[in-house]
């Protein structure tokens, strides 16, 4: 398998579908920041040793993720899209149970803690710059809405697993000192 192909020489490249597209289409970006994402939990993964649930959650999402860069890659109608709503319930059931562990909070908390919840902080923010170039490219371009859906609920897992991990290693959230009340609990 050769891996160049000489093609991005010219700043162009393939996207499923058979057309060249610039390397700095919005479409590119959306799926090359999926990319990027999938790279930081590669090596997010390696700091989790003592949460090998956490890790195994963290691959089956590089999993999706490539499916879900993939749907963005292909052009509508030239293959059946991979990612479905079933990893959006995944994912909320994951959030729903990792919010009950470490103790409410009402304000917003600054990114930190240990080195994988820091970790964890920057994939929800590389989450959301995704979702927010994903949904730059549905307006002018058709895609798989599950991917936007999935993407949202993505970050909010990175934050729910970063509170969790910094919980179970004794570091307690620190709150921003101008924080307004902006969680309310559901349950009350």
């Amino acid at each position: 398998m050769r891996i160049y192909t000489k093609t991005g020489d010219k700043g162009m490249t393939r996207i499923i579908g058979g057309s060249k597209v610039s390397k700095d289409n919005i479409r590119i970006n959306a799926y090359g920041t999926l990319d990027e994402l999938n790279s930081l939990l590669g090596f997010t993964i390696t700091t989790l040793t003592n949460e090998p649930e956490i890790q195994a959650e963290l691959e089956q999402i590089q999993q999706q993720l490539f499916d879900a860069g993939g749907d963005l890659a292909t052009e509508e109608g030239k293959r059946p899209y991979k990612l479905t709503s079933e990893p959006v319930a995944w994912l909320e059931d994951r959030i729903d149970i990792y919010a009950d562990e470490p103790p409410e909070i009402e304000k917003f908390i600054l990114p930190g803690g240990t080195g994988a919840a820091s970790l964890l902080h920057m994939a929800r923010t590389v989450a959301r710059r995704a979702e927010r170039e994903i949904v730059g490219m549905q307006k002018v371009a058709a895609s798989n809405q599950e991917v936007l859906k999935y993407v949202n609920r993505l970050s909010d897992y990175f934050f729910a697993v970063a509170r969790v991990v910094n919980f179970r290693a004794g570091k307690k959230d620190v709150f921003y000192k101008n924080s307004e009340l902006v969680f309310r609990n559901k349950k009350k």
